[in-house]
């Protein structure tokens, strides 16, 4: 019985913790890992990606399922955020921020059924929405699929430069 769907009763006992249950996380793991991009090795994410501790956790050691992501590119419009779409596992939890917490509604869900992503108003990119660059979306991001933009690479070539005068303030949304 789903604990989502059914109202607590006094009495009730809930087991969370059993072997059919396990078996039922590690193959929902499984689909999800099928549908996201899996170079975990050079992902901004690696160290703190929730998706992987639960891999781990489960002994989802390997995928079953091929692959199901679409080959879709890296939104790097934004000057704060970078957005990779194969690495959506579709939690919504960057919509409720954006949405709920902002209360701007950059991004939210698009399309319905096995079609449904998450994406900027009319697919269009990050750039050309009411993006204000704050940050949350990638900061409440669990896999990797937003993060902040680093542009150290810019810092470091600045700081080479003699003519210039280097001033760093660390804040995606400035």
């Amino acid at each position: 019985v789903a604990s989502c769907s059914t109202a607590p009763m006094p009495g009730m006992i809930v087991r969370t913790h059993t072997d059919t249950i396990r078996r039922m996380r590690k193959v929902a793991l499984e689909l999800l890992l099928a549908g996201h991009e899996q170079n975990c090795a050079t992902c901004g994410k690696s160290a703190d990606c929730r998706l992987q501790a639960l891999a781990r956790r489960f002994g989802v050691n390997e995928v079953r399922y091929r692959k199901l992501f679409k080959d879709e590119p890296l939104d790097v419009s934004s000057p704060s955020v970078v957005r990779d779409p194969k690495k959506c596992i579709l939690c919504g939890d960057c919509v409720r921020a954006c949405w709920e917490i902002q209360g701007i509604g950059a991004i939210d869900f698009l399309g319905r059924g096995c079609r449904t992503r998450v994406a900027p108003a009319m697919d269009k990119n990050l750039a050309d929405v009411e993006c204000v660059g704050c940050g949350l979306c990638a900061a409440v991001c669990p896999t990797g699929a937003l993060l902040p933009k680093d542009d150290t690479h810019r810092l470091w070539r600045d700081l080479d430069d003699p003519k210039k005068k280097v001033v760093v303030q660390i804040a995606p949304a400035v």
